[in-house]
């Protein structure tokens, strides 16, 4: 085997590791309307709220923007009681009426290794999509900030960028109750101790464009 040859396979044996390593973190979304929606948040594969996730005992914080005053305070995400009905705004957590949506920071209390992370919410129209990045980090970045601002990248500040989600058909209104989940198909997301979600609202026509989200929950890796 002549030196070309030598190399061109050592080559392509250093590649196939670092290729086939990680597959694309990729969001699953999966939409219930009418009689499918119901307070147990069926779904075919994203699975149904859990009690007893990792993010039960964890704390979320609002980074930036204002709670709406006729939904649920940010406990609502984590205390695995779930709205029975499609406007149920009280069993709900909502950035305020006319506002641009805002950034909910997510404290685990310790590094843990995640495996899926699964956001829910319920609405008849648009307030029932989710749109919102998911960063996440373990906090020992030097330039770490645990509460960046809009205005600051995440990324520059010490988060990095888990995936992009956005539920939003492309027609209609988009009521209904969706579940999400981020997951890595190659394995776990990867170990952190924060998550920020970095959450837009769906619609500006009016002033009520803010998701109602139900649930959130972080699934550890065991």
């Amino acid at each position: 085997m002549t030196m070309s040859r030598h190399f061109l396979v050592a080559a392509l044996f250093t590649c196939v590791p670092a290729c086939i390593a990680r597959a694309e973190v990729k969001p699953v979304v999966e939409h219930n309307s009418g009689e499918q929606a119901t307070a147990e948040f069926k779904f075919k594969t994203v699975p149904s709220p859990a009690k007893d996730d990792a993010a039960a005992k964890a704390k979320f914080t609002i980074v930036e923007g204002v709670k709406d005053d006729n939904g649920g305070d940010v406990d609502k995400l984590n205390d695995g009681k779930l709205p029975s009905e499609e406007d149920q705004p009280e069993q709900n957590f909502f950035f305020n009426a006319g506002t641009e949506g805002g950034r909910l920071a997510l404290d685990l209390g310790s590094t843990i290794n995640i495996k899926q992370v699964n956001t829910y919410s319920w609405h008849p129209n648009t307030r029932g999509p989710q749109v919102y990045k998911l960063y996440a980090s373990d906090g020992a970045a030097k330039d770490f900030s645990a509460a960046p601002k809009k205005g600051t990248d995440p990324e520059k500040a010490g988060w990095k960028l888990i995936a992009t989600v956005d539920t939003r058909p492309h027609a209609a209104e988009g009521g209904g109750q969706y579940g999400v989940s981020i997951a890595d198909p190659a394995g776990a997301l990867g170990k952190y101790r924060y998550l920020l979600f970095d959450i837009s609202r769906t619609e500006s026509d009016d002033e009520f464009g803010n998701t109602f989200y139900s649930e959130i929950d972080v699934v550890e890796q065991k």
